[in-house]
């Protein structure tokens, strides 16, 4: 609704601003005006102050100020229209008439409204219904349990074609009124209008005022077209101009909580089951410049979250393109990978809420993302490429619309450029100079951060990700290298992150089969585990079958388990089998064949020696490098990660393995 600028002056006029801050601050009078504690900062001495006279108010702690609406909608995170119809009550004020067409398009969303929230009571009903066993089952097996399902009003679609239709018709709605919501499924080739959603688990999606406009739907047969399914644009619902969870972050954001935006509905949960209340999702779309500027509008600097692989990098860089032209001061982005392979729903499930914290706390600036894929595998051993890196660092600082942003950002990557490119003094780190003071760049090393760094050769520098650290001493230690394929690795990210695919994998054969014990007993001692728990779960195994009568191969896998868990293993034990989401590595199911268990075992024994071997010839290449940047060297870490690449591809060859269990093998 617009407000004319007479009506917001005559609703200025009866309010005080004194009598609508002292709703929520005590006041107290100091000569024309009032002071007291800041609404927005703790403090012992007051520094807000209100001037009626002025019909303002000033926050001298927070550097806050403005009038009776600004107020409000800051302490209480409401839109402006909100906030103007709170303070017209307040006041007893009607709103202004609108047009008749602007009463019939209200009318008209006020009643898709209602057939919305009559839809969402009937997933509702279903789904803790007879027919909703089945929905109730995925979402257990994904750890939603039922105060969750009630929290987020998680529902179930019945596969039927006409069960949401009958429903609503019984609340006498009209089959137009259902099709514009776009809960039927309508046109001039289909006879009788049907049911969009059915066999569906169902995500309702509301507006920021937490009216529902649309819902998500997860499928829970494999062979359907589309596994989500979201509602199609109605007068309610645009998806490229709202987030899925909008209302509950908005005010989760008010309230100081950071806020996270990750891929999927599942996701969201997991993240608001981990403490962070202010999730939200895009809707089955890459990020709109619309829902960045709402992310702004509840946060300086939200965090988007993106899987680490390579799809999610890609998908970081075009949220980096698409904020660019909008930065604005103190408006930015940062940024969070995830250990590749786990989304937040994977993480938490598999390592904890501390291990989504980890990877939150970890968040990188925009700049330090956008300098990474500048520089991120490329060689600059010639004078052009560069000149090309600069031009190229040129052309996307002028996409940058404010001026003063733009400005920053050119002296930021010129700081970085001469820290590129430039020898080394003193044998020390060489961007320390560049940045004033002794102080450290913004590109750092925690979790594998994206970053560059000049080396000791005046002749050519070439990227280096990775710093050393700061502290006393620092200028003269040696200096640390530090890849994204050590950074990822178990050993330096932490004992609460998951357990590494292959270690689990590893793990769950051998207590799925426990004959393996007895067979390759020595081969599972010579394995070296990064993850802390699975290298206490492995030599709880190796002890277990070093002190049974027959060395393990009398060992049944439930007598195995139980043994484990009389040892204080049983979190580790969950955690380990909990790390696997995917079914597609066939030999280590209790199901498999013998020959497959034995054939899968031989194969992820030989990858993982073969990665820890590479692993450890990284980090020599990467030392070496840091001490010596010559082309030899360069080349001989490039080489390394080659070897890396190709042996992911490899890896997956064990997926194929399963045809002695009566399961089709893929061609190799």
């Amino acid at each position: 609704m617009r407000f004319t600028p007479q009506f917001l002056e005559e609703l200025k006029s009866r309010l005080s601003v004194s009598e609508v801050v002292g709703r929520r601050v005590k006041l107290i009078r100091s000569g024309r005006e009032y002071k007291g504690l800041s609404p927005f900062n703790k403090e012992k001495t007051p520094s807000f102050f209100v001037n009626d006279q002025k019909e303002a108010w000033f926050d001298f702690s927070s550097g806050k100020n403005g009038s009776i609406f600004d107020f409000v909608m800051m302490t209480e995170g409401v839109s402006f229209p909100e906030a103007v119809e709170q303070l017209a009550q307040m006041a007893g004020m009607p709103l202004p008439k609108v047009s008749e067409d602007d009463q019939r398009r209200d009318a008209k969303r006020k009643t898709l409204h209602d057939v919305m929230e009559i839809a969402a009571k009937f997933f509702e009903t279903t789904l803790s219904s007879r027919l909703g066993a089945k929905a109730r089952g995925y979402l257990a097996d994904r750890g939603l349990d039922a105060a969750t399902q009630v929290k987020f009003r998680l529902g179930y679609a019945p596969n039927d074609r006409y069960a949401l239709k009958e429903h609503l018709g019984s609340h006498g709605i009209s089959t137009q009124d259902m099709v514009e919501a776009g809960l039927l499924i309508a046109g001039d080739d289909i006879p009788v209008p049907f049911d969009r959603f059915r066999d569906r688990v169902m995500f309702p999606i509301t507006d920021i005022r937490g009216r529902i406009i649309a819902f998500g739907g997860r499928a829970l047969e494999k062979d359907v077209p589309a596994k989500y399914l979201n509602s199609p644009e109605t007068p309610l619902f645009h998806k490229g101009h709202t987030l899925y969870n909008i209302a509950a972050a908005r005010q989760a954001a008010h309230d100081g909580a950071p806020v996270v935006v990750v891929e999927g509905y599942v996701d969201v949960i997991a993240m608001v089951t981990a403490g962070y209340a202010a999730a939200v999702a895009p809707l089955g779309t890459a990020l709109t410049e619309d829902q960045i500027t709402l992310l702004w509008k509840m946060a300086d600097e939200p965090i988007l979250c993106f899987d680490g692989d390579k799809a999610g990098v890609r998908a970081a860089y075009r949220a980096v393109d698409l904020a660019m032209p909008r930065l604005k001061p103190g408006k930015s982005l940062s940024f969070a990978l995830l250990p590749e392979g786990q989304d937040p729903d994977d993480l938490l499930r598999s390592a904890g809420a501390d291990a989504i914290r980890d990877v939150i706390n970890a968040a990188k600036p925009l700049a330090q993302m956008l300098w990474a894929r500048e520089t991120e595998g490329h060689s600059f051993d010639t004078p052009e490429r560069r000149a090309a890196l600069e031009a190229r660092i040129n052309e996307v600082t002028q996409q940058i619309a404010d001026e003063s942003v733009r400005k920053y950002y050119r002296q930021d990557f010129n700081d970085r450029l001469r820290a590129f490119f430039q020898p080394a003094q003193n044998q020390g780190f060489a961007g320390r100079s560049q940045f004033g003071n002794g102080q450290r760049g913004q590109f750092g090393r925690q979790n594998g951060s994206f970053g560059g760094q000049g080396g000791r050769s005046g002749k050519w520098q070439p990227r280096i990700v990775g710093q050393r650290g700061g502290g006393p001493g620092a200028a003269n230690a040696p200096y640390v290298v530090l890849s994204q394929q050590m950074a990822g690795s178990a050993v330096h990210r932490g004992h609460r992150t998951a357990v590494p695919t292959r270690e689990a994998l590893i793990l769950q054969a051998t207590i799925n089969y426990p004959w393996l014990l007895h067979d390759h007993l020595e081969e599972l001692v010579s394995l070296e585990f990064r993850h802390g728990e699975a290298e206490k779960l492995k030599a709880a195994l190796i002890d277990i079958a070093a002190h049974s009568v027959d060395h393990g191969a009398g060992l049944e896998p439930e007598t195995l388990r139980a043994e484990l868990a009389g040892r204080g293993l049983a979190e580790t034990l969950d955690r380990v089998f909990a790390s696997v989401t995917t079914a597609s590595v066939w030999g280590v199911r209790p199901d498999a064949a013998p020959d497959d268990v034995l054939v899968t075992w031989q194969q992820l024994v030989a990858l993982h020696r073969q990665w820890h071997s590479l692993l450890k010839e990284l980090k020599d290449a990467e030392m070496a490098l840091g001490h010596d940047a010559s082309e030899a060297n360069y080349l001989r870490l490039r080489d390394v990660k080659d070897r890396l690449s190709r042996m992911d591809g490899t890896e997956a060859l064990i997926e194929g393995f399963g045809a002695s269990s009566g399961r089709g093998a893929k061609t190799l």
